[in-house]
Parts: C-alpha cells; sequence; structure tokens
C-alpha cells in the first residue's frame, strides 16, 4: 500500500510525540489526535513504528499511550535498572522479585477483572497495604508448603525479604524498613502516572492512565485469572 508523503510525515510527528511524553491525550494535542483517529492510514503507520519500537500502541478513551512491550529494556525498564531503582543497594534477586509482587498486590487489591470497569475501590491506605502484603506472603508461604509445592513464585524467600525490613521505622524512606520500601515503589508509580500517592495521608489513589489499561487491556478474563493465579486466590474465592 502507497502512503502520502503528509501522511508519513504526520505519523513521524505523532510518535515522535509519544516517545516524548508516552502519550497522546485529547484536549491538550487535538490536531496529532485527530489525525491519529480519523486517518486509518496515519494510525496504521504509527503502530507500525511502535511495532519496530517493540511497543504497542493503543487509544483508551481519549488518550494514545505508547506502552513498551514486556522486554523492551530501551523505552521500559530492564530488571536490573528496577532492582537498584526499588530495592536496597545490597538487593538480590529475592528483593526484586518481592518489590514486583507488591506491585501486583495494589492491582489486585484495586481491581477484580468484572463488571464494565474492573476497578472495586477508590483509595488504599498504606498501613494497609503493608498489612495485606504481609498477609498474602504468609497464606502462599504456607499453602506452598502444606501442597508440597516447589513451582510459581517463591513466596518463602520474598516472606523473608519482607521481614528482613525493619517494621519500627513508619515514616522512613530507607529502602531498609517496611515503610520505607513501599514509598519507594509508590514514588516510582507515580512518576509513571499510575498511581496518585498522597504522602501527608499516607495514601494511594489509581489513575486514569492505569484505570485505562486495566479496563481495556490487562483484565479481560484470561488475564485476570492469570493475575489471581500468580497472587495464590483460586477464582471461586
Amino acid at each position: 500500500m502507497a502512503y502520502e508523503l503528509e501522511d508519513i510525515r504526520t505519523s513521524q510527528m505523532i510518535f515522535y510525540y509519544l516517545l516524548k511524553y508516552r502519550e497522546l491525550r485529547e484536549e491538550e494535542e487535538l490536531e496529532l489526535y485527530k489525525a491519529y483517529t480519523e486517518n486509518e492510514a496515519i494510525m496504521n503507520l504509527v503502530k507500525c513504528q511502535g511495532e519496530v519500537a517493540e511497543s504497542i500502541i493503543e487509544r483508551y478513551g481519549n488518550v494514545v499511550y505508547l506502552i513498551p512491550k514486556e522486554d523492551n529494556d530501551f523505552l521500559g525498564f530492564s530488571k536490573a535498572l528496577l532492582k537498584s531503582t526499588l530495592c536496597k543497594s545490597t538487593a538480590t534477586d529475592k528483593d526484586y522479585y518481592l518489590s514486583q509482587f507488591v506491585i501486583l498486590t495494589i492491582l489486585a487489591e484495586f481491581y477484580d477483572g468484572q463488571g464494565s470497569s474492573s476497578k472495586t475501590r477508590s483509595f488504599m491506605k498504606v498501613g494497609e497495604l503493608i498489612n495485606c502484603i504481609s498477609e498474602r506472603l504468609k497464606e502462599g508461604a504456607r499453602s506452598k508448603e502444606e501442597d508440597n509445592d516447589n513451582g510459581g513464585l517463591a513466596f518463602t524467600n520474598m516472606l523473608e525479604a519482607f521481614e528482613a525490613l525493619r517494621s519500627d521505622d513508619k515514616g522512613s524512606k530507607f529502602k531498609t524498613s517496611k515503610f520505607g520500601f513501599i514509598h519507594t515503589i509508590l514514588s516510582f508509580l507515580q512518576k509513571q502516572g499510575l498511581i496518585d500517592y498522597i504522602e501527608a495521608d499516607e495514601m494511594l489513589k489509581t489513575t486514569k492512565k492505569l484505570d485505562h489499561f486495566m479496563d481495556y487491556n490487562l483484565l479481560n478474563k484470561n488475564n485476570y485469572n492469570r493475575v489471581m493465579r500468580v497472587m495464590g486466590v483460586s477464582e471461586d474465592e
């Protein structure tokens, strides 16, 4: 299929904008937004550029997002970078996997994958999140021990890493305490535009960006069941 030179140029402008800001909002860049949504040729060109850059271009509501694929360390985050960003300087793999478990727990607590909107709550206190992580890790470790299960998530290792963090430093921002570890992860998610972290109230809320992503992409039935299995929650619980 032959493309007009002007369409190619416009698609490049849109893709560059997405690389720079990771999202294209109708109310902020109406001309580029309309070019993407109303011209199929331009949309296809932008999606092709995204594919070459190991990313997915998707529109949720009135926002077009650039979403790096899982193994895209250039536009996304490598395991090593995430570990150094989220965990203490002496972190091991079990600390890294604990940080990812914290993020999964947040998703599981805010969304259930059911109905017209997957969101089930509007906010969560940091103290409640810490307690929830502890309970889920203990339940997972106990379940694996009872079932003599050596596969799946290493709940015992993550529980050890979590319990090794100090618990008497409420308000601490050091990654060696439970509160500080969670604070670091919440601050990171806020920088990515996924949550609103209100430090003064020790509370977190999800953003429209995360709500859209969960509603339209992650929490279709198959992906929802996959997340719940990872968390150690059966479908009938």
